[in-house]
């Protein structure tokens, strides 16, 4: 107000006493007048305002937060159930079925031309998803079959229920290890083939309910318990396993370790190498794979040759397939796939074993698998959904997949989620919509029901191949440098969980990760940062002086604001220490600086970054209170917020320290001088 007053008087000066001597001498005592006349009225208005403060209403408890929350939800479910009966009853039903299957709100705008895209996306699609879901299948210690199987019934069922028009489901190579590394552990599946079976499948209808229920129940923060940091991490060092186990294929080794960390895979690879392996089959393995590489580097550079590297792995399948049965070369020592069961998926209802020892494991494994697939299908459908514009319902998606595993389950389907690197092939080809996906599905079934013989002479060198060509993606370099440019502890999370699974287990990776992360909250709220305030010149505004220097201090006082939403029993005692400990260090420098008394009048305390407090903190509050009363300095309170403010007038801290509570730091600032004048 002063240097409006001052602007003000100074042009009045240049309009009215252009010539006067005494001009100056005029300004400056209507600038006094002005601004006694301006803090004699802030200090009428400032019992008022500190009295709005103080006399607020009593916020609503605990208890009613959560009756207005659950009330509100149903209030909104009823006024759409209002708004639905008054449709027409065919209305009615159409509005219930897109609400469940949102196919039937797309369809009915659904063209021919949006179909012909749909259609080259779902065969360029179906052409990358043959080969790698049977290299997943035998990822996962599955026949090959179970991947094409996971390749046809999901991504119908998905299509149905789904809300992403770019992500492709299928088997993925980040769960397929999931499922081996740790259901292994259990049953071997090389003794016990059919209870392995069981218990793949059984899992993934434990992963089902699970990912249905977060979606039905709101549930999906708990997904958020793997941070992203920690994703990547895991990732890597999940491609990195993959590959290893991958030799075990590429060198045509027969005895192999079951377990998944680096130091056993190659200590297994060197006695191998040792003792027997087939030169033939690796040579065509690293033939086909740097075939594959080579044509991905292709797509890259020339984007209309997309459909180049999608197609790359289907080509390696054709040729070493007529390679090896043209040569005979099964028969000097490259190993073949050979028998895979073709038709339509089989019931396997029955297979699901709820009376097994193992279930309580199994359900554990269940919901790790659950959590793995549902973060990576929501993170890639919503990082395709932004770049074409739409909103993806992250509820629906882990209803979607819940209900595609569960369903999955009962027709011989393992455990499938939305996979980056075929989304990025059907996004591409130019998809639509989810079509591309039914499309795939059909192309799957024909190769099932035809093609499947002519898969006997398949090098598993070659599916080995097919696997360490999709590793790279799963490898994030560039993130991993932004992340420890911008956060050095989510760094540490991701590298937490690349060392946890490269060199323990993929499970111990995880939990590394979810510790390392809930370590860092926990860290966070019993270290909070403080920040010293000072006055931005020519403003009212206050803020940190670290941040900006330029910032000026008011003789005098000491303004502090906690970087904390909760001021707690985690938090109290370090924050009252740290306070008086500058109190003290301050004291010390204007001692130092002249040999004065104490010059600290006032330690002004924002509260506005605080949500709630609890009595440890009050009781921090007032111990405060009581140290800087001895030392001759007196507390100030500033913004506290609703919950906060009502919780120190039930203890009657306000009381304590005088009523000495304000809206603003400048409020508080003008009282406090204004009541020491």
């Amino acid at each position: 107000m002063k240097e409006r007053d001052s602007e003000s008087f100074e042009s009045l000066s240049h309009q009215v006493l252009p010539n006067t001597s005494n001009s100056t001498h005029m300004i400056q005592m209507a600038m006094a007048n002005s601004g006694s006349s301006a803090a004699a009225q802030a200090g009428q208005d400032q019992p008022d305002r500190s009295k709005w403060l103080l006399d607020c209403p009593e916020p609503p408890s605990p208890w009613h937060e959560l009756k207005r929350q659950v009330k509100g939800s149903f209030l909104t479910k009823a006024k759409k159930f209002k708004s639905l009966q008054k449709q027409p009853f065919p209305k009615q039903i159409l509005s219930i079925l897109q609400a469940i299957f949102p196919i039937f709100g797309w369809c009915r705008n659904y063209k021919l031309t949006m179909f012909k895209n749909d259609l080259m996306a779902g065969l360029t699609l179906a052409s990358l998803c043959i080969p790698q879901s049977i290299g997943y299948a035998t990822l996962a210690k599955l026949d090959p079959q179970y991947g094409l199987y996971t390749s046809v019934v999901p991504p119908l069922i998905y299509a149905l229920m789904g809300t992403s028009r770019e992500i492709a489901i299928g088997p993925v190579a980040v769960v397929s290890l999931l499922i081996s590394s740790m259901l292994q552990k259990l049953i071997d599946p090389e003794t016990d083939p059919l209870g392995y079976k069981k218990l793949v499948l059984t899992t993934t209808f434990f992963a089902g309910i699970f990912q249905a229920s977060f979606g039905l129940f709101r549930l999906g923060f708990l997904v958020d318990f793997l941070s992203h940091a920690a994703i990547v991490g895991f990732m890597g060092g999940a491609a990195i396993v993959i590959g290893l186990q991958q030799l075990k294929g590429l060198l045509g080794i027969t005895n192999f370790t079951t377990n998944t960390d680096i130091v056993s895979v190659l200590r297994a690879v060197w006695r191998s190498c040792q003792q027997q392996w087939s030169p033939h089959t690796f040579i065509l393995g690293c033939s086909f794979l740097s075939f594959i590489l080579i044509t991905r580097f292709i797509g890259k550079k020339y984007k209309k040759l997309f459909w180049l590297p999608a197609i790359a792995p289907l080509i390696a399948v054709v040729v070493s397939t007529l390679m090896v049965f043209l040569t005979k070369a099964d028969e000097h020592g490259v190993k073949t796939v050979r028998h895979i069961k073709g038709g339509l998926n089989p019931m396997s209802i029955h297979d699901l074993d709820f009376n097994t020892p193992h279930l309580g494991q199994i359900a554990k494994i269940g919901l790790i698998i659950a959590i793995v697939a549902l973060t990576e299908a929501i993170a890639v459908g919503r990082s395709f959904a932004g770049i074409k514009g739409y909103r993806l319902d992250g509820n629906k998606e882990m209803v979607a997949i819940g209900f595609m595993n569960v369903l999955g389950s009962f027709t011989s389907c393992y455990a499938a989620t939305g996979s980056f690197s075929r989304t990025a092939v059907n996004f591409a080809a130019g998809c639509e919509t989810a079509m591309s996906n039914i499309v795939m599905a059909v192309t799957v079934f024909v190769a099932l029901e035809c093609l499947t013989r002519l898969l006997y002479y398949t090098p598993i060198a070659i599916l080995a191949s097919i696997i360490l060509s999709a590793l790279p993606g799963l490898i994030n370099i560039n993130e991993a440098i932004h992340i420890w440019k911008v956060d050095k502890f989510d760094f540490l999370a991701l590298i937490g969980a690349f060392f946890g699974v490269l060199f323990a287990s993929v499970e111990i990776g995880l939990l590394v990760a979810v510790v390392i992360s809930f370590a860092k909250i926990i860290l966070i709220s019993i270290r909070p940062g403080i920040e010293t305030l000072g006055r931005m010149p020519g403003t009212d505004t206050f803020t940190d002086t670290n941040q900006y220097p330029m910032t000026v201090k008011t003789p005098g006082v000491l303004i502090f604001r906690v970087k904390s939403a909760l001021l707690c029993f985690a938090n109290a005692s370090s924050i009252e220490e740290r306070i008086m400990g500058w109190v003290d260090e301050e004291e010390e420098e204007e001692n130092t600086k002249s040999n004065a008394k104490r010059k600290i009048l006032f330690v002004v305390l924002d509260m506005s970054n605080l949500i709630n407090v609890d009595t440890s903190g009050i009781t921090a509050l007032l111990e405060l209170h009581n140290k800087l009363i001895k030392t001759g300095v007196e507390l100030v309170i500033v913004n506290p917020k609703w919950q906060v403010i009502h919780k120190l007038n039930q203890a009657k801290f306000v009381d304590r320290i005088g009523g000495k509570v304000y809206l603003t730091i400048g409020e508080a600032l003008d009282a406090c001088f204004g009541l020491k004048v």
